[in-house]
């Protein structure tokens, strides 16, 4: 029977992985569909401390994956499928991967992340990481003194319209709708924020652009007039799903579907399953705080282990 098991990689699943290592537990690492996590889709993570250059997400997440096997986590890619946990104190947990391989593990440790919504345009994907971003703290920095245009009218996008400004020239928001569903703190904080300009009933049309964006292209969608607004970043903040599918009807979730924990803990309402990274975190979405909470998780699955030894 394996110790520990964690399902999900990223900074969350790596970090838990090497300080559950650390402790001996010979903790297997099941990777999910996209090894890495988002940060994958990260052309630059700049604001990692120990990367005074930066560094890409890619290789971030390498050296991650490398330091969690070089203290000997069994890494093992596939998905899981299916999981059967217990509700028994001492008692061990059932997963399944790619809908054939069992595995039987005292402790379990969830770090499968989130991932932002999308609009769907070709356009979107073709220059995510090369103007497009769904992370306004992690890639504002690349916009300093440009034009961007942020979508969304929640309290998301309101917050990541005004961190903007502060670093940006200009900040188009697109608000699909006649009005924004943000709280009135919020609008009022866009609306008394002079280089935001709100563009009520307004949807994307298409991301301009040859290697990186220089536009985005608008439709009003009441006149259905268009117009081109240049500009080099284009922001998502329609919020975000996180990857807990497979955990209802078992763990406790929020309204949205993040995982609950216990205050200042990383456990859930079940005994010897662990949440961490941004499966449970729909405030910060950092890469750093994500590895926290993935040390964090590993700690308290270590200490459930020795009290239930």
């Amino acid at each position: 029977m394996i110790e520990c098991t964690i399902i999900g990689s990223g900074p969350a699943g790596y970090t838990a992985a090497i300080y559950a290592a650390r402790a001996n537990m010979k903790p297997t690492l099941i990777q999910g569909m996209q090894p890495g996590g988002q940060l994958t889709t990260t052309n630059d993570v700049e604001n990692y401390p120990g990367y005074p250059t930066g560094i890409t997400g890619p290789k971030m997440m390498e050296d991650f994956l490398k330091q969690a096997e070089r203290f000997g986590t069994n890494v093992i890619f596939g998905t899981v499928t299916k999981v059967e946990l217990s509700k028994k104190e001492g008692e061990s947990h059932k997963i399944i991967v790619d809908n054939k391989n069992e595995i039987i593990t005292k402790t379990v440790i969830i770090s499968t992340g989130a991932s932002a919504k999308y609009l769907g345009l070709p356009s979107e994907s073709k220059f995510m990481g090369s103007g497009v971003s769904a992370c306004a703290v992690c890639d504002g920095f690349f916009f300093k003194n440009q034009d961007v245009v942020v979508v969304g009218g929640g309290d998301s996008a309101a917050e990541e319209a005004t961190y903007l400004s502060n670093l940006c020239n200009k900040v188009y928001l697109l608000v699909r709708k006649k009005e924004m569903r943000a709280s009135k703190i919020m609008q009022k904080r866009v609306f008394e924020t002079k280089n935001i300009e709100v563009l009520f009933n307004h949807e994307t049309v298409e991301i301009l652009g040859d290697n990186s964006v220089s536009g985005v292209k608008v439709k009003n969608n009441l006149s259905l007039d268009e117009k081109i607004i240049e500009a080099t970043g284009f922001f998502l903040a329609i919020g975000h799903n996180p990857n807990t599918e497979i955990f209802k009807n078992q763990l406790d979730m929020d309204e949205t579907g993040y995982l609950i924990t216990k205050p200042d803990s990383t456990l859930t309402n079940l005994p010897g399953v662990f949440a961490s990274g941004d499966a449970q975190d729909s405030v910060y979405r950092q890469a750093i705080t994500a590895a926290g909470t993935g040390c964090m998780a590993a700690l308290d699955a270590e200490r459930y282990l020795a009290n239930n030894s």
